[in-house]
């Protein structure tokens, strides 16, 4: 199995969810992570990562951590001095529209989102609400761009399009698809030879149903020319996505592995869980165990089952721990705190 591991913690992509996997995957093979300075949960954002944010790292010592996966700006030339020259870069990527969407409510409180009440209202004069010099700008245009290092006002000529997937291809080993997460997590299990339960998940940091609207024909084609370089990404990468997986796996694999892996998912929540999925914010009944409440969106969890056995508690409660409280125990374990 890989395990040193660049993940591009694309916003609003089910990034969390392949975040926790990692998590789990280091957690079991008592690999390093590349920390933010200090224990925070982004690496600076929305900086250019640099390798000083990382806890731990120093330029004189040349201790590589194994997994980098923090939410970060991406900037090659440093993330390759805190990560072995061996490290598999991967990122995972969403439909703009969708993204958008997610992020509107999301990022609520973003300088450009924060006095609209919609995203048509938002799209019908985008330039009345948007400034390219406000310093949260990203979260309400071309955020995989931004995200990828690159500039999301940027030309959207066919030769810098062309500059920028080439840049990404150069950079990275694979790109996952959100809207096949299944077909997404066989790809990396493959690419990375890891076994089926590494790859299991529950969907973690989803929202609650209620705050999801369909949008009209003529914002979805608003929202695809205003974040055309997100566009640009999704639309190559989608296509790439099934190249590799006709080369790599074949669909008739595909869709045995696929099955593998719902069914596998579905017997660990008849296992670990209450009811038969994620709740709402209020009706979880473990706090540690409550997901970061943020802007309009309500994030949904889960609760566990009582009276598992250790092991097994241990294993179920871990699927389900949200992305802060979870890197925060890892950090711990990491970077013991001196005793008393």
């Amino acid at each position: 199995p890989k395990t040193d591991i660049v993940f591009l913690k694309v916003h609003k992509s089910a990034s969390s969810t392949v975040m926790n996997i990692l998590f789990r995957f280091g957690e079991t093979h008592n690999l390093t992570f590349a920390f933010p300075q200090g224990g925070g949960f982004q690496l600076y954002y929305p900086r250019h990562f640099m390798a000083r944010f990382v806890q731990g790292f120093s330029p004189l010592s040349p201790q590589r951590f194994n997994i980098l996966c923090h939410h970060m700006r991406f900037l090659q030339p440093e993330v390759q001095k805190v990560v072995p020259s061996s490290a598999v870069y991967f990122s995972i990527l969403r439909n703009p529209v969708q993204l958008m969407e997610s992020s509107f409510v999301y990022y609520k409180g973003a300088s450009a989102f924060s006095r609209v009440r919609s995203l048509e209202e938002f799209l019908s004069q985008p330039y009345r609400y948007y400034s390219p010099a406000r310093g949260d700008r990203h979260y309400a245009r071309n955020l995989m761009t931004f995200d990828f290092g690159f500039n999301p006002d940027g030309d959207a000529s066919p030769e810098r399009v062309q500059l920028m997937l080439k840049a990404i291809e150069a950079s990275f080993d694979f790109l996952l698809i959100s809207e096949y997460f299944d077909e997404s997590m066989v790809l990396l299990k493959e690419m990375l030879c890891w076994d089926l339960d590494s790859i299991v998940s529950f969907p973690l940091n989803i929202r609650d149903s209620s705050t999801k609207s369909p949008l009209p024909d003529s914002v979805v084609e608003k929202l695809k020319a205003w974040n055309r370089l997100d566009w640009e990404i999704y639309t190559h990468f989608n296509r790439t996505f099934w190249e590799r997986i006709d080369r790599d796996i074949g669909r008739e694999r595909l869709r045995r592995e696929v099955k593998a892996l719902r069914e596998r998912q579905a017997e660990l929540a008849r296992t670990c869980l209450q009811g038969t999925g994620s709740v709402a914010p209020k009706d979880i009944k473990d706090s540690s165990l409550r997901p970061l409440q943020h802007g309009g969106a309500r994030i949904l969890g889960y609760n566990l089952k009582q009276g598992l056995a250790q092991e097994l508690e241990r294993t179920c409660r871990r699927l389900v721990t949200p992305e802060l409280q979870y890197s925060s125990l890892l950090y711990k374990k990491q970077f013991p705190p001196p005793p008393p």
